[in-house]
């Protein structure tokens, strides 16, 4: 392919609102640009890069087992009332009417449109297992899309959904996707890492997340030796042992003016006393019912812990008129000493590790106060203590009991196990070999294929720009040629290497612009194809051509009449 008959727009410097690394080298070397908030064009090189990681999935899905159909991006409003989810999915989810009022919306995902299609053709048990699987857009309004494609509205997925006659079959499906998936990403080139995740919207009983590791990635991962691994959300913490109070060590409340201070630091600094010993209460509405969480003022509620725990639809954080009814309190200052005895029948819950608190700080009850020598185990009536912070440095596994090691990534794909979730809710039944009539058990398997070509940018880059994994690489070679139009010998050499890198199987990129040299490789550079190979009127003089591997710092030169066998060498062809 010829640079000169290309659209590829490259920029020096990327537009001020990219907010990532990827965004930034994906808008200047010409993958994609913005549309809107959340929206984005993808251009040719860009769309490269997304059919070479779609082939991947494809050819690791079809081995498999899995079949690929083509479902609509628009499903009815009646489809996701049956599974519950038209009003629970929230406002991501784009709703409209059409020209004669009916309900629709942009599907975000599609059990709900997969379910309907295979309710209305399979009936049997000797029709299972089925897995379908597809390509498409999805849309899901985000209220602060960022980080370029990997947080986008609109994004491009491969979403696939097994169908299960028995626990074991799905079981089976579930391990065979797994196993897909690991495919599907060492071929891509990634260091990545399977982790234990929280189901969110999709449901199920059990998740893995796909991480592509990198420093820049938004999700924190703990790593345990022994194997295990969860992002922070699923991360099972071991509670510390509890400790012995001794009742003479034990100070009595008083309360203390603390004016003006409305944080968890500003509280510690006033006081003096370090944050693990503050007592965090907080209060959100499972359901719509009222319900209070402790933790140490030092640790982040794990707000999917504590969803899960209270096995509700929708938690949400109280607004500021439910804070003060269920504590009596100003929300900032409320205090759970005491909560029980003025409001019966609400539930407190808090963390393992506010038990062991002892002469701790909570909130005073009263506008800027708070009260002093609080020990929860004496002083406030706990429903439940379970394990319900966010992982953090020190915490230690809860299946082997040795410390977290803690790094970042990004999640590229996502596997659940449904259960029947959505086949029960939407009469999804066959009946089985002793002739019962049972909802069929599925799993869903997603890989956010736009979310993937950012993912490799933030793990693999320079200063200069992209270096992309030779797999997802938009073309293989990038073979400058220098004074192709001016001088003959130039031209006769880049046309014949690229003719026989081509015929091998190889793509090529030649850039035969009229442009300076300083250019054309500050371009390939940014544009990160695997090799690159220089011809030019200083070189061919010699018989001679430059060969530089886009991770190597220096260029070195090959003889013209064995650059193409050499390269193909190189490239494993």
């Amino acid at each position: 392919m010829k640079l000169s008959n290309y659209y590829l727009p490259t920029l020096k410097e990327a537009p001020k609102d990219a907010d990532t690394l990827s965004a930034k080298l994906m808008i200047r070397a010409g993958l994609i640009r913005k549309v809107a908030s959340g929206l984005y064009e993808w251009l040719p090189l860009g769309l490269r890069v997304l059919k070479k990681v779609e082939n991947i999935v494809r050819e690791e899905m079809d081995r498999a087992g899995a079949n690929e159909v083509w479902l609509p991006v628009v499903q009815p409003k009646e489809l996701w009332e049956e599974s519950g989810r038209w009003t629970f999915y929230g406002k991501e989810l784009l709703r409209f009417t059409d020209r004669k009022e009916a309900g629709f919306c942009i599907s975000p995902t599609a059990e709900e449109a997969i379910t309907d299609l295979i309710r209305k053709d399979v009936s049997s048990y000797k029709q299972l297992p089925v897995c379908l699987y597809q390509f498409g857009t999805k849309f899901r309004d985000e209220i602060r899309p960022r980080f370029g494609v990997m947080r986008a509205r609109e994004f491009y997925m491969k979403d696939a959904y097994s169908f299960a006659a028995n626990d074991e079959s799905a079981n089976e499906w579930y391990q065979k996707m797994y196993d897909a998936y690991q495919r599907i990403f060492t071929r891509c080139g990634f260091n990545f890492k399977a982790v234990e995740a929280d189901t969110g919207s999709i449901g199920g009983n059990f998740s893995h997340e796909f991480m592509v590791l990198a420093d820049t990635g938004e999700d924190a991962i703990a790593d345990c030796t022994c194997g295990y691994a969860a992002n922070t959300e699923k991360a099972e913490i071991l509670a510390p042992a509890d400790i012995e109070i001794n009742e003479a060590d034990l100070k009595p409340m008083e309360k203390k003016a603390t004016p003006k201070a409305y944080t968890i630091e500003a509280v510690a600094e006033m006081l003096g006393v370090p944050q693990s010993q503050l007592i965090k209460l907080l209060v959100f509405t499972a359901d719509g019912k009222p319900v209070v969480a402790l933790v140490r003022g030092d640790h982040e509620l794990n707000e999917f812990k504590f969803k899960a725990l209270l096995k509700c639809n929708e938690l949400e954080k109280a607004t500021e008129e439910v804070y003060t009814q269920v504590t009596g309190s100003f929300v900032g200052f409320a205090g759970a000493q005491g909560l029980k005895e003025k409001n019966p029948n609400v539930m407190i819950y808090a963390d393992n590790y506010v038990k062991n608190i002892v002469n701790g700080v909570s909130g005073g009850n009263e506008k800027d106060v708070h009260t002093l020598n609080v020990t929860p185990r004496r002083d406030i009536k706990v429903d439940v203590y379970a394990d319900l912070k966010m992982a953090s440095a020190g915490d230690k596994c809860a299946r082997c009991g040795k410390e977290f090691s803690f790094t970042r990534g990004i999640e590229t794909g996502h596997i659940f196990k449904l259960g029947t979730k959505y086949s029960a809710a939407m009469h999804a039944n066959f009946l089985g070999e002793d002739q019962k009539e049972k909802p069929m058990i599925m799993g869903c398997y997603g890989i956010g294929i736009s979310r993937v070509v950012a993912a490799a940018i933030e793990q693999s880059h320079d200063d200069n720009g992209i270096i992309w994994p030779a797999p997802m690489a938009p073309f293989d070679v990038a073979l400058v040629a220098i004074d192709y139009d001016s001088n003959p010998e130039v031209k006769k050499h880049a046309d014949e290497i690229c003719a026989k890198l081509e015929s091998a199987g190889l793509s090529v990129l030649l850039d035969d612009r009229d442009e300076r040299p300083g250019v054309k490789f500050k371009d390939m550079d940014l544009i990160g194809l695997p090799y690159r190979l220089v011809v030019s009127s200083r070189t061919v003089k010699d018989g001679q051509c430059e060969y530089k591997k886009r991770t190597d710092k220096e260029a070195v030169r090959w003889n013209l009449a064995e650059a193409a066998e050499k390269l193909l060498a190189e490239a494993g062809k």
